[in-house]
């Protein structure tokens, strides 16, 4: 029986999975929260979230906070629990063993391995159970998860920054900086909460980034860099390959390259993925996703360029949408913030759901989603 105070334990437990985004692929983001009721109101003895890598999961986080309290409590729960051996015992099972008497879920887990039976398993040892409590969250927090398991690729996150008029940068190419120092910072944010962050060749070519997390205390949270770059063009000399040993770089090009030349790029520590052109030439970018979900990679933010938003978008791979907007306008001959789509008619275009939006200084954010 669903209880008053449910929701608000579920979302408890929900913040807490969120802080494992960017940090626990390829396992999903799960948050626990144990509630014993007391007579005055609901008491919370124990907390957990999947920690780095994977492992411990939330489970066994807030199991061993809550100790002998876990006893005739109720576990909170943003994932179904697993039901399978893996590097670790099922969470199911240790939630049976603690003595647990009632668990909440938000969402079953499509993990084949799982797929009801972490529920089943609990319902069967005569634990009280409940599902579906804030499951639309718990979808959406674990979405690349859950594409992961459903259609092979990752979730994709497409960032743009731009003036009013959607331009990247002048007709000279200057661009730094169009946004100011808050949204930069929210952008640095995005990058902590996803697996990888992915640009095209020009953008690495001209601005020559680091692509890494540079918020104060996240300095351990770097996402994998990715460069879309069918002809190897990145220069051996760019920021991106002089510290491929340090933080994981991944270059996504042709697999019929020249041979000196990809071995020079995996002797700086560069991971080559070979992804097959498309019937235009061009790098097909679903297959492009599918080996990086084969790599574990579950989010993805892609920060750049115009070329790369276009092929994403028109491949229809683009889930998300962070649109950071400053105050100004650059004009016609500036750089358009997405390249041609080939539309000829209006009603053809790809459409997205707003969500939210905020202020950031002078500029704007605009969130959405796509409307499937």
């Amino acid at each position: 029986m669903v209880r008053p105070y449910d929701t608000d334990c579920m979302k408890m437990a929900l913040a807490l999975a969120a802080r494992g985004l960017g940090r626990v692929a390829p396992n999903p983001a799960v948050g626990c929260v144990i509630v014993r009721e007391d007579e005055d109101a609901p008491r919370v003895v124990g907390r957990g979230w999947t920690r780095p890598g994977g492992r411990p999961h939330a489970e066994t986080e807030a199991l061993g906070r809550a100790g002998e309290a876990a006893r005739g409590a109720t576990a909170y729960v943003s994932l179904e629990p697993c039901a399978h051996h893996g590097q670790t015992p099922p969470c199911a099972q240790a939630l049976i063993d603690a003595g647990i008497a009632r668990v909440v879920a938000a969402i079953a887990d499509p993990d084949p391995r799982v797929g009801g039976r972490g529920l089943a398993l609990l319902e069967k040892a005569g634990i009280e159970v409940e599902d579906g409590v804030c499951a639309l969250e718990a979808h959406a927090l674990n979405e690349g998860f859950f594409l992961k398991v459903s259609d092979n690729r990752p979730l994709v996150t497409l960032k743009i920054a731009s003036t009013l008029d959607g331009r990247t940068a002048t007709h000279s190419g200057h661009s730094q900086w169009i946004t100011g120092e808050a949204a930069r910072a929210r952008g640095h944010l995005l990058r902590a909460t996803h697996d990888a962050i992915m640009v095209g060749s020009a953008t690495a070519i001209v601005d020559d980034p680091e692509l890494t997390c540079r918020l104060p205390g996240m300095a351990d949270r770097h996402p994998i860099r990715i460069v879309a770059d069918g002809r190897l063009r990145l220069p051996l000399t760019s920021k991106l390959v002089g510290t491929a040993k340090d933080v994981p770089l991944i270059v996504l090009t042709h697999p019929e390259g020249d041979t000196e030349r990809r071995k020079a790029f995996e002797g700086c520590g560069v991971d080559l993925v070979d992804v097959a052109p498309d019937k235009n030439g061009v790098m097909d970018m679903r297959i492009a996703m599918e080996k990086l979900a084969e790599r574990g990679l579950t989010r993805v933010l892609v920060e750049g360029g115009a070329r790369l938003a276009s092929s994403l978008i028109q491949a229809h791979l683009v889930d998300r949408l962070e649109w950071f907007r400053a105050p100004t306008l650059l004009g016609g001959d500036g750089y358009p913030a997405i390249a041609s789509l080939g539309i000829g008619r209006v009603g053809d275009a790809p459409g997205f759901i707003h969500t939210h939006s905020m202020k950031l200084g002078d500029d704007t954010l605009s969130s959405y989603v796509f409307r499937s």
